[in-house]
C-alpha cells in the first residue's frame, strides 16, 4: 500500500520549479482576474443587486369622505358662507338699522332660514370638513358614512334658506303704507305685476323708511348663499356615496380598497 505522501514545500522547491509553479498561476489567474472573478477586493467591487427597501404608508391625518384636500376646500367656503347667513338673519330683524316690535316685522325672517338653514344646520359639516372628518374613515364605512350624513344635513339646511328667501323675495316687506297700520302690500301681486320689477311701487312703503330695499337686498344676498352652499354640500354626498359603495380610499402614499 502507497501512503500519502506530504507535498514538498515551496521553501524546499528548486528555483526552476518555483518559476513553473509562479508561471501556471499567472495564466491562470488571467482569463479570471480579466473577467473580475479573483483578484484583490474582488467582492468589494462586485454589485449584488438590491431591493428597495418597502416604504411603510404613513398615515397624513384625517380625511372627510376619502378627499381630503377637496373637502378642506369645501369647508373653508362653507365655514364664512354659513356666517354671512347667520349675519343676513340678524340684519332682518332691524328694517334700516330701526329697532321695531316683533309684531312689526316680516312673519318670514322668524323662520329662522338664515340662523338655523344656512347658519348651524350648515356650519357643523362645515367645521367637520375643516378638522379632516376624523381618522380611519376610509378604513370603516360606516366612518365615511357619518361626514355623508352631516353633509345631507347642510343640504336640507341650504335649500330650507333658498326656498323661505324666495318667499320673502316674492311676499314683500310688512310695513305701513301711511294709514297707521301695517301690512303685506304686494302679497297678492302675480309674477307679472310682481314689485321686483316695478321700482316706483316701492314708494307704497312709507314705514320703515327703505324697507323694501332692506328686504330685497338681503333676501337676495340669503337667496345665493343658500344657493351655493346646496351645490357644495350636494357635492359632498356625492363625493361620499361614491366612496362608501365603491370602497376606496386615496390618501398621500396610500391606496386601500376595501370589496363590497
Amino acid at each position: 500500500m502507497t501512503r500519502w505522501k506530504d507535498p514538498v514545500p515551496p521553501q524546499e522547491l528548486s528555483e526552476a520549479e518555483l518559476e513553473d509553479s509562479l508561471e501556471l498561476q499567472h495564466g491562470l489567474q488571467g482569463p479570471f482576474t480579466a473577467a473580475g472573478l479573483v483578484g484583490p477586493g474582488w467582492l468589494d467591487q462586485k454589485q449584488l443587486p438590491s431591493e428597495p427597501a418597502p416604504q411603510i404608508p404613513t398615515d397624513q391625518g384625517g380625511v372627510t369622505m376619502c378627499s381630503e384636500t377637496g373637502s378642506r376646500y369645501t369647508g373653508m367656503l362653507l365655514l364664512p358662507l354659513a356666517i354671512a347667513a347667520i349675519i343676513a338673519n340678524l340684519l332682518l330683524y332691524f328694517p334700516n338699522g330701526q329697532v321695531l316690535e316683533p309684531a312689526k316685522i316680516t312673519d318670514l325672517v322668524w323662520f329662522f332660514h338664515g340662523f338655523l338653514g344656512a347658519g348651524l344646520l350648515v356650519m357643523v359639516p362645515a367645521l367637520m370638513l375643516l378638522r379632516g372628518g376624523g381618522g380611519g374613515c376610509c378604513v370603516h364605512r360606516c366612518g365615511m358614512l357619518f361626514p355623508v350624513l352631516l353633509a345631507i344635513q347642510g343640504t336640507m339646511g341650504a335649500v330650507y334658506c333658498v326656498v323661505i328667501s324666495s318667499l320673502g323675495l316674492l311676499s314683500g316687506p310688512f310695513c305701513d303704507t301711511g294709514s297707521g297700520n301695517y301690512t303685506y302690500p304686494f302679497r297678492n301681486d302675480s309674477l307679472e305685476d310682481n314689485y321686483l320689477f316695478n321700482q316706483p311701487t316701492w314708494a307704497t312703503c312709507q314705514e320703515p323708511e327703505h324697507i323694501v330695499l332692506w328686504n330685497v337686498v338681503l333676501f337676495s344676498i340669503l337667496l345665493g348663499i343658500g344657493v351655493v352652499e346646496a351645490v357644495l354640500c350636494l357635492g359632498q354626498v356625492i363625493s361620499g356615496l361614491c366612496d362608501v359603495y365603491c370602497g376606496t380610499c386615496i390618501r398621500k402614499g396610500q391606496v386601500n380598497i376595501t370589496g363590497l
